[in-house]
This record gives C-alpha cells, structure tokens and sequence, in this order.
C-alpha cells in the first residue's frame, strides 16, 4: 500500500466551502478529514481584496476552521510573480489591503510616481481618479498587471464589476493589454503547489468554474473536479471544449475517499 500516490488539494473558496458567507453543507467535514489524514491543501480565491489573516476570520465564521498558511490568494500570487520579475520594485495599486499587504510583504514600493507597474486589483470602491492616473502612468510607460480576470463577482444584491471590467476599460483607453496573474492563469496554481510542496502530478483542483478553476488546473497538468454549489452546472460544463477529472455535487461527495479521491464506486 505504501506505492500508492499522496494527493494534495487546491480548492476554490466560494462557491466550493462557502456560498454568499454560508458554510456549503459538509464542507467542515471534509476539510477535517484532510487535517486527520494529514493531506496537505490550499484555499484559493480569485478576490485579491482580503488578506489571509481576513479570509481566516471570515471562514471562521462560517464555521471552518482553515489555518492562515492554507489560503492562497490572487494578490500573494501577483506580489510573488513581481518579486521574481522585479525584486524590490515599485508599484501604484488599485485595490484593497489584501494587494497592498502582499506587496509590502515582498519589499515593494506603492507610489504614484513614476512606477514600474500599475497593479489592478478588486475592490468595492473603483476611483474614477484612480483609474485615471492609472491610464496616464501605463502611457508614460508602467507595465500593467492585474490580479485576475474576473469580470464580475458576487454581492447580496447581485452582480458587480470586479477587475476583469476595469481592466478592460483601462486597455480601452490606453491600447495595453493586462498580464492577468490569477485563474486561469497557470501561473497561480504553480505558485500554489511551490507554496504547498507539491507536485502537479499528484495534486487535484477542486472548482464551481469551468473557465477559471477547471481551465487553471487542466492548464497547470492538475487532476480536476467540479462541484455543482456555484457558478457552473452539468448542462454549461458540457458547453467546454474541456471536462473535468470528475463532476460532483459537492465537496461533501469526498468524504471517505479523500485519501482516494478518483477510486470509483
């Protein structure tokens, strides 16, 4: 038994543990299970807005109990990739405590003179100003990032631009096109398995998305599975060029077998 793969975990958060600050039913199990079994994973979001130390407390409340070090976020993500492009560099930043944290974090500058990025991320407050001297700093020659390619997210009363949205508005206006760092951007699931000590063979992502998290894990060399507690249903996933590993409800269909996740019946 002992030549029997170890598999690691990447899950999606919302949509995947929890719904619109809800607990998904069974997710608190399964989360507990991996702790018990001693299997290695990783909380990923797309939302740069949070720091992890936030999105501890926000899952708390929910209910789940998920150390700092297993969330992975869109902004550490970003602020990584920056440090092996660019140590030490500088950076005017759109977004919330989450980005600004995470690229302090990495020794970075946030300036809004001459810059050497203009770094796009989430946040529930958009500055028509901000978007403007953003625009003026990549003519002026500021390489653009942006944390993810979101084009909306969730809220209470529904839909809302998310930086997907303002991106495109700044590439409109400026004729640049974004480096998007988060899903499905390969890049961020290496990051995560660097983060995590784990390698891509033997690691599974698990997703409500069929264009973010099933595309990033297909695209990373990750086995993949899509619960149906989010965005994605049966009838859309079959509008992909590309399927998952497996399809199931929930999360809470893994329970029992996360040691063997793929063993069928």
């Amino acid at each position: 038994m002992s030549d029997e793969p170890r598999w690691s975990y990447l899950s999606d958060m919302d949509g995947v543990l929890v719904r619109e600050e809800h607990l998904v039913p069974g997710a608190d199990e399964f989360l507990a299970e991996l702790r018990a079994n001693d299997i290695g994973f990783l909380v990923l979001t797309n939302n740069s807005i949070y720091t992890p130390r936030d999105l501890r407390a926000r899952l708390a409340r929910t209910g789940l109990d998920v150390p700092e070090q297993a969330i992975w976020t869109s902004a550490l993500a970003t602020a990584e990739f920056l440090h092996r492009q660019r140590p030490n560099g500088s950076a005017f930043v759109i977004g919330e405590a989450g980005l600004t944290t995470a690229l302090h974090e990495v020794g970075y500058v946030l300036t809004d003179r001459d810059p050497d990025y203009v770094v796009l991320g989430e946040t529930r407050t958009y500055s028509f100003s901000a978007i403007t001297r953003a625009i003026r700093m990549i003519e002026a020659g500021a390489k653009f990032i942006a944390t993810n390619p979101d084009a909306t997210g969730p809220s209470l009363e529904g839909s809302m631009p998310a930086t997907g949205s303002v991106a495109a508005l700044i590439e409109k206006a400026t004729g640049r096109q974004p480096y998007f760092v988060g899903k499905p951007n390969p890049l961020m699931m290496r990051s995560a398995l660097r983060a995590l000590g784990a390698h891509s063979e033997h690691t599974l992502m698990i997703g409500d998305r069929m264009d973010t998290d099933v595309h990033a894990g297909i695209e990373a060399g990750l086995e993949t599975i899509l619960v149906l507690t989010g965005i994605s249903t049966r009838e859309t996933a079959e509008l992909y060029p590309y399927r998952p590993t497996r399809v199931l409800d929930s999360v809470a269909d893994l329970i029992g077998r996360t040691k063997d996740p793929f063993a069928q019946g």
